[in-house]
């Protein structure tokens, strides 16, 4: 049983039915979101009634998503692959948390850990997707449309092809071979389901392309904040995890830190939501964590508006970055990302490629972990936070690594090196 009362502009505040059908916020342009009843879950799933902690999979949290997955009426719709419940782990011994004295974590979007969830293409991009294919199944859509950066557009195929849906993705022609050879694959092998387009410059162009070939022949766009709240909805569940109780008997509570590596920004947006859930369900105090968005110095439209004190981003022309999924000139959803930014005391700092390259190779020489370059940027970014004192000794600090080097390789291959210098 859905408990979403509502789709609720982000701007405006102007209420629409729940079922609505819609893109953007038709009163301002501005994205919408998905409002749950948490009085009515409250009174009707009490003691936590909503929650089913025995599933390994963003799933778990049941009637606090648009869709129950417990549900027979829910669970129809939806098509897991395992996504989400991925674990944090501990970094307490990098070189900066030990000098300052504060515990770090990386939460673990990309490489399978053994007795945990996982992301089917070891990105952060599946709960999105797997929450967009589940809510178009209930709603009737047969055709979905993305434009990416890669990474979702590798998600919306593994799950379309899944839930039998057809869709359209449009990705530039710099977009890591992993990744386009896998949308390729599909392409090829289910030509009537995967229409791939690889165009020249960046998510702007493709995006361009999105709305001229297909959004003309009947397809519903599904690109960040282009849909009604899907994709923030299946993002919240890393906020979620965040503050589940880590042992039975433990409290639900929030890290002092939050490094997210930022393009579109949903999943700001999306754990943001989720905390102010928890407190309205009683679980976590008011208090939240400081919210920090990195991007690259390539392409930085956040960190720019931030040091400004800008309400709102002024799209930049995207540079050239490792960290391919913060290729983002700009986003319509970015003055939601400052607007959490500011509220939690937070900040937006851009780190250097040098920085991310060497935050990579050092991580995977002392842990063998095999983050992506979005996530090294996250660990680059340490050492400015903590100059800004943003981070202080005793916080908890969480780092988000949103997919594996996997999927990045060859270009990230020559740093992935031992101590030896050979390659693992």
């Amino acid at each position: 049983m859905s408990y979403t009362r509502c789709l609720r502009g982000l701007a405006s505040g102007i209420e629409y039915a729940a079922d609505q059908l819609m893109n953007l916020d038709p009163a301002d342009g501005r994205p919408v979101e998905m409002v749950l009843d948490v009085e009515r879950l409250m009174t009707e799933l009490p003691d936590l009634g909503w929650y089913h902690p025995d599933r390994n999979d963003m799933w778990r949290f049941g009637a606090l998503l648009p869709l129950d997955i417990e549900d027979p009426d829910d669970r129809q719709y939806i098509v897991s692959l395992g996504e989400g419940h991925t674990p944090e782990l501990n970094y307490s011994d990098h070189p900066l948390a030990k000098q300052v004295g504060f515990r770090l974590s990386v939460k673990e979007e990309g490489r399978a850990v053994p007795g945990w969830g996982s992301n089917p293409t070891q990105s952060f991009k599946d709960r999105g997707m797997a929450m967009v294919v589940a809510m178009a199944r209930k709603l009737g859509l047969k055709k979905l449309a993305v434009p990416t950066q890669g990474n979702a557009g590798d998600s919306l195929a593994s799950y379309a092809v899944a839930a039998g849906l057809e869709v359209a993705i449009a990705m530039p022609d710099d977009t890591p071979m992993p990744i386009l050879g896998k949308v390729a694959g599909y392409a090829k092998l289910y030509p009537e389901q995967v229409h791939l387009d690889v165009v020249k410059g960046t998510i702007r162009e493709a995006g361009a392309l999105v709305k001229e070939k297909y959004l003309r022949d009947g397809f519903f766009s599904v690109a960040t904040f282009q849909e009604p709240g899907w994709r923030i909805e299946g993002k919240k569940t890393m906020g979620l995890e965040l503050a589940e109780p880590k042992s039975p008997g433990d409290p639900w509570k929030l890290p002092d830190v939050i490094l997210y590596p930022t393009g579109g920004g949903t999943g700001i947006l999306g754990m943001w939501k989720a905390f102010e859930e928890l407190e309205a369900l009683g679980l976590i105090a008011p208090d939240r964590p400081r919210m920090v968005s990195v991007q690259s110095e390539a392409t930085a439209p956040i960190v720019r508006a931030f040091e400004s004190g800008a309400s709102d981003t002024t799209a930049v022309e995207p540079g050239s970055t490792i960290a391919v999924g913060l290729n983002v000139s700009g986003g319509v959803g970015h003055f939601k990302v400052l607007e959490i930014v500011y509220e939690s005391k937070g900040c937006a700092v851009a780190v250097s490629e040098e920085a991310i390259a060497d935050a990579l190779r050092s991580t995977f020489v002392a842990r063998g972990w095999w983050i992506g370059s979005e996530g090294a940027a996250c660990l680059a970014a340490l050492e400015p936070l903590i100059d800004r004192g943003v981070i202080q000794s005793g916080d908890h600090v969480v780092a988000f690594n949103t997919g594996s080097a996997e999927k990045y390789l060859p270009e990230l291959r020559h740093l992935l090196v031992n101590e030896y210098g050979r390659s693992q």
